[in-house]
């Protein structure tokens, strides 16, 4: 099985201002794919930061991020994936799409809105998971709140082929606030750990338009629990990490836990 890199893109957002949210990150995703980069990680709400004002931001499926984002998947060959404000059918989303170098796309809902800033009032909740396939790898891509909730991440179902988990890396895109960065960085471990797989965990930094500010803590935590990445918190960096797929699956055979695990099905 091939090795993954993975990029993580830890910067600041301009608040409600998506032409120059997608300028910036035109040049940070340049700037990844000169890393050698497999996969580009983008944070939450990319286009806008964590804002509430769904009506007034929402793009459609068809609009103009969404074209941004495969033509730059397509002319840089990686997978693109961070989460918008979606609108579909009457309802508001925080939607993450993942993008495929040829510009195909699927897309998860966020299922666990956050009511303490009132998420539920302005969101629909999402219904289900997403498991894409990528060079080999499976991948479940969720967005910041899910973290906290791990049967809705627990890597309990196993491929009837392979005798596998059905994924090997969770990513989680984020506006984490900095007063709660301390849980942020535990449940990141904790995900990786129980699931016996990589997470990758991608946190803005800066000062949002509500005053609420954020130190990134952007990571990249190995099946054992273990960071790899060196980001630092209130640090701008795009770094790139190559996920090992021998190592996973050497240490998933030599302590197999998952096998063990408790069936939970959401």
């Amino acid at each position: 099985m091939n090795n993954l890199n993975i990029s993580i893109i830890q910067t600041l957002l301009f608040w409600e201002d998506k032409p120059k949210n997608l300028t910036m990150f035109t040049e940070k995703i340049a700037e990844a794919k000169k890393q050698q980069a497999d996969v580009v990680v983008l944070p939450e709400m990319f286009t806008t930061g964590f804002t509430m004002h769904s009506e007034e931001f929402a793009e459609k499926m068809d609009g103009e991020t969404v074209r941004w984002m495969q033509e730059q998947a397509k002319q840089h060959q990686i997978a693109l994936t961070g989460s918008l404000i979606i609108q579909e059918n009457g309802n508001y989303y925080n939607r993450l799409l993942w993008v495929f170098p040829d510009g195909e796309i699927s897309h998860y809902d966020k299922r666990h809105l956050f009511r303490m800033a009132g998420e539920n009032n302005y969101f629909s909740p999402g219904k289900t998971r997403l498991i894409v396939e990528f060079k080999g790898w499976k991948i479940c891509p969720m967005i910041c709140y899910d973290l906290r909730f791990p049967a809705w991440s627990r890597n309990i179902h196993f491929d009837k082929k392979t005798n596998e988990p059905v994924f090997d890396c969770l990513i989680y895109v984020a506006n984490w606030p900095e007063p709660r960065v301390s849980h942020w960085e535990k449940l990141l471990e904790a995900r990786a750990i129980e699931n016996q797989c990589y997470v990758v965990g991608v946190n803005r930094i800066g000062e949002d338009g509500n005053n609420i500010p954020y130190s990134g803590s952007s990571a990249v935590i190995n099946s054992k629990g273990e960071k790899l990445s060196t980001t630092q918190a209130h640090q701008e960096n795009i770094e790139t990490i190559t996920l090992n797929y021998d190592e996973m699956k050497h240490y998933r055979e030599k302590f197999p836990a998952i096998q063990d695990a408790d069936s939970i099905i959401i």
